[in-house]
C-alpha cells in the first residue's frame, strides 16, 4: 500500500493557498456592515469656506464727508434689491448661503452693519438706532442715488430694528417691501437685563478661526456647519496683544443704545405702509396686544419657522431663500416696485 502523498506537499504551495484564501471575504454576521467613512479632523470639518460660493462680489462703499466705510456682499443681475442687515455680533455673510438660492430670481446685497466685519467708520461703538439708520439711507444713496429700484428691507434682530425704522421714516421711496427676522419688542425688551450676562458668558478667546467656528456649532448659537464656516471668520480680529482671536463688535461697550433698538418697536412695525412679513423661530410668539391684533386684521403675515434657532437665515438657509422668494412673488414686487397685472405701468411703494 503506497503512502499518502499529503506529506509532500511543497511549503511554498501552502504558503501560496494561505495567502489566497486570507485574500477572499470572510462571510460573517458582520459582514453586510459598510466599512466607515474616513474621519474629518476638527479643523477639516471646522475650516471657513469661501464666501464667493454664494456671492458675487463685494464692495466698499465711501461715505461722503466722513471716513466710514461699509462694506458689502452682492450678488444676482435683475429683480428687486432684497437688501439684507444682519443681528449684533453677525456680519452680512450671516446671509451667505441664502443668497445663493435668492439670487436666482433676485438681487442680494449684505451689509456689514457699523462696528461689525470689514466696515471702518470714525466710531465704531456709535450702535444707536439713528446712527445706524442714517449709515443705511447713505449707503443705499451711494449705491443708487436718486434712482433706487425696489427695495426689500430684511433685518435679523439687532439688524430688523434696524429694518423697521428705516421703513417707518417712510422716506425710502423705492421701498417695496419689509421682513424681520426673529425679533419682537417685548421679547426683547425682556432679555436686555440679561445681555451683559451672555456676552460676559460665552467664549471671549480662539486659538484659531476653526476653534471659533466649532464653538458657535457646539455651542448652539448656530446650528448649520456650512453657514458658521462662511459667517464666524468676518465676526472675529486678531487681537496681536493677547496672540488669539476675539470678536469684532464689542456689543458690551454699546448697552447704551440698547434700549433704543426695541422701545416702541411693535407701533413703528404696523405703521410701515408696505406689505410685511414677521419669520419667528420655533420657540417665539407674537407677546403684545398691538401685534396680535395687527396680525388677526391681516395687517402682515407671520410665519413660525420649526427646527431653528434665532438665526433662521443661517440654520435653515433654503426654507429662508423659499420664503423671501415666496414674499416677493405673492406681493408681486418686480424690480421697479409693485406691478400691476394688465396694466403697462408699475405702482411705485407708497412713501
Amino acid at each position: 500500500m503506497e503512502s499518502s502523498n499529503l506529506g509532500s506537499v511543497p511549503e511554498e504551495t501552502l504558503e501560496e493557498q494561505h495567502q489566497q484564501d486570507s485574500s477572499k471575504p470572510v462571510f460573517s454576521a458582520f459582514a453586510s456592515r459598510p466599512d466607515r467613512p474616513p474621519t474629518q479632523s476638527s479643523s477639516q470639518k471646522y475650516s471657513p469656506l469661501d464666501w464667493a460660493a454664494y456671492f458675487d462680489r463685494e464692495e466698499d462703499v465711501c461715505i461722503s464727508d466722513s471716513n466710514d466705510v461699509f462694506h458689502l456682499y452682492m450678488a444676482g443681475k435683475e429683480g428687486p434689491v432684497v437688501f439684507c442687515l444682519h443681528g449684533g455680533g453677525y456680519s452680512g455673510l450671516s446671509f451667505a448661503l441664502s443668497a445663493g438660492k435668492i439670487k436666482e430670481k433676485a438681487r442680494v446685497v449684505a451689509m456689514d452693519l457699523r462696528g461689525h466685519g470689514k466696515s471702518s467708520t470714525e466710531n465704531d461703538l456709535d450702535l444707536s438706532i439713528e446712527t445706524m439708520c442714517n449709515d443705511v439711507f447713505a449707503v443705499l444713496n451711494a449705491l443708487y442715488g436718486d434712482s433706487p429700484p425696489a427695495i426689500v428691507l430684511v433685518g435679523h434682530s439687532m439688524g430688523g430694528s434696524v429694518a423697521v425704522h428705516v421703513a417707518a421714516k417712510k422716506t425710502l421711496r423705492s421701498l417695496a417691501g419689509l421682513v424681520v427676522v426673529d425679533v419682537v419688542e417685548g421679547t426683547a425688551m425682556a432679555s436686555l437685563i440679561h445681555m451683559q450676562k451672555i456676552l460676559s458668558n460665552r467664549m471671549q478667546h480662539f486659538s484659531s478661526i476653526e476653534k471659533a467656528i466649532e464653538w458657535s456649532v457646539r455651542g448652539g448659537s448656530l446650528r448649520n456647519i456650512d453657514s458658521a464656516r462662511v459667517s464666524i471668520p468676518t465676526t472675529l480680529s486678531y487681537d496681536d496683544s493677547k496672540q488669539c482671536y476675539v470678536y469684532r463688535a464689542r456689543l458690551e461697550e454699546t448697552e447704551q443704545y440698547w434700549r433704543g433698538w426695541y422701545e416702541g418697536l411693535s407701533e413703528k412695525f404696523l405703521s410701515c405702509p408696505v406689505p410685511k412679513v414677521l419669520l419667528l423661530a420655533g420657540t417665539d410668539r407674537l407677546d403684545s396686544r398691538a401685534l396680535t391684533i395687527g396680525q388677526m386684521q391681516g395687517k402682515f403675515q407671520m410665519v413660525v419657522v420649526r427646527h431653528t434657532g434665532h438665526a433662521i437665515q443661517e440654520d435653515v438657509p433654503d426654507e429662508f431663500a423659499t420664503l423671501i422668494l415666496n414674499f416677493i412673488s405673492r406681493n408681486r414686487i418686480g424690480p421697479h416696485g409693485v406691478e400691476i397685472p394688465g396694466l403697462g405701468w408699475r405702482a411705485q411703494p407708497r412713501s
